[in-house]
């Protein structure tokens, strides 16, 4: 039958993929070998399941067809009222589903529900045997977490990457100045009298080189947390939607750009303004904001936010220009879930340096921030790993990258002092 022979080339590319992801996972892999994973999983594997598809609608028609020809008089009605309803084709839960793989690794039986879903084109797992595949529609449920949980990630420029891609070139105007000759890496304009002959603009780029990098979460569940369906499923997304989440936003924050995204801290582009004269150490000062205020790119100021170690927060509640407070407590605005100040989101984070430390206070404006990611969470399944603690092992896995769109400040077209979408405050020791 032509589907089992699409299921069984399916179930092979499956545990071809599950082998070359450990030599990668172990750093054994070779060049071949990986080109070969990309050509699985970015090709052949969405072909097959395309097949799968096609042939699975064909034999719903199929059966649809034969259902009507043999009512033997009887009315749809009638005939459905007889007949049994079919098996639910889907799990009710991922605790459900995750409880069906661990049986079926250990030779328990297998629920006709996990070759459904396998033969679906669900998101991709796997046991010893290539094997079976979490349901997609628990999927995004992680990676919604994630997202909802994100004071950062949630605010970036966000673009998807294709399904035979692992990152993305993007050409950027080499754009660092706005004197004239330089703005827009380049273009000029003239007042230009009659007879008079124009003068051409030439234009630089830069490239903004962005790869996929891999965020990865075990979970070692016990035996006796796999006995309960319901445990797993509350527990797994609410502990992996956090962890992603923190891992990604403190990446945004300050992450090196070395297999992982490059940070506001760590760009090009970060302004930092200076304390004051005599300033005390650990203290944050109007004239701080006001300073950090007048370096931010005039056109961020309407999406921009304020990040901060709530350590600062003492400090900010007692700030005033003249008789006019700049610091608004939540609460204020009905409706509004942050603070603000100066008019704009104060939001605390856990990356925020400790008080007086650069990096404690940071304005910054995420639209000018891009990542990328490609697919949702990946979820594989393994009984093997620890199988002597009577453990399985749950293994998450996100692809993506970021980084600011600015790599420099940029020159005003008066003045001296340089503007951008990211402002810290320097340190105050």
């Amino acid at each position: 039958m032509r589907i089992k022979t699409l299921r069984d080339k399916k179930a092979a590319l499956l545990k071809e993929a599950g082998e070359l992801t450990a030599k990668e996972d172990a750093n054994t892999i070779t060049t071949e070998e990986t080109a070969r994973l990309a050509a699985i999983v970015d090709t052949e594997l969405p072909a097959v399941n395309s097949q799968i598809a096609r042939e699975e609608t064909l034999m719903d028609e199929r059966r649809s067809m034969e259902s009507v020809s043999n009512l033997n008089g009887q009315t749809e009605e009638e005939h459905a009222s007889t007949v049994p309803a079919e098996p639910t084709k889907k799990f009710g839960s991922l605790g459900e589903q995750m409880q069906a793989i661990v049986a079926a690794g250990r030779k328990l039986g297998v629920d006709d529900r996990l070759q459904w879903n396998a033969a679906s084109g669900m998101n991709e797992g796997g046991g010893a045997d290539g094997g079976y595949l979490v349901q997609q529609d628990f999927v995004p449920e992680l990676m919604r977490r994630a997202y909802e949980r994100s004071d950062l990630l949630a605010r970036t420029r966000q673009l998807p990457v294709g399904p035979n891609s692992n990152g993305v070139k993007i050409n950027a105007l080499k754009d660092s100045s706005r004197k004239n000759g330089t703005r827009f890496g380049g273009a000029q304009a003239f007042w230009t009298g009659e007879g008079q002959q124009k003068i051409g603009s030439d234009l630089k780029f830069r490239q903004m080189d962005m790869r996929l990098h891999k965020l990865t979460g075990l979970l070692y569940a016990t035996d006796e947390m796999l006995e309960d369906s319901a445990l797993l499923g509350a527990l797994i997304p609410e502990i992996f939607g956090d962890e992603f989440a923190f891992k990604i936003d403190d990446a945004i924050f300050e992450g090196v750009g070395s297999g992982m995204p490059l940070g506001v801290m760590k760009s090009g582009a970060l302004v930092t303004v200076a304390p004051e004269s005599g300033q005390a150490a650990d203290t944050v000062v109007v004239e701080n904001i006001v300073k950090m205020w007048a370096r931010m790119w005039l056109r961020s100021r309407g999406s921009m936010i304020w990040t901060i170690n709530q350590q600062i927060e003492p400090q900010l509640m007692t700030m005033k220009i003249g008789n006019t407070p700049i610091y608004l407590p939540q609460g204020t605005i009905e409706g509004e879930p942050f603070s603000r100040l100066l008019g704009r989101p104060v939001v605390p984070t856990e990356f925020n340096s400790q008080l007086g430390d650069k990096g404690d206070i940071v304005a910054m404006d995420l639209q000018q921030y891009l990542t990328i990611q490609k697919g949702g969470i990946k979820q594989d399944i393994s009984i093997h790993a620890r199988f002597i603690n009577d453990e399985t092992t749950f293994r998450f896995v996100v692809r993506m990258d970021g980084q600011p769109i600015w790599d420099t400040p940029l020159e005003p077209f008066k003045g001296s002092d340089a503007l951008s979408p990211f402002v810290t405050l320097g340190e105050r020791a």
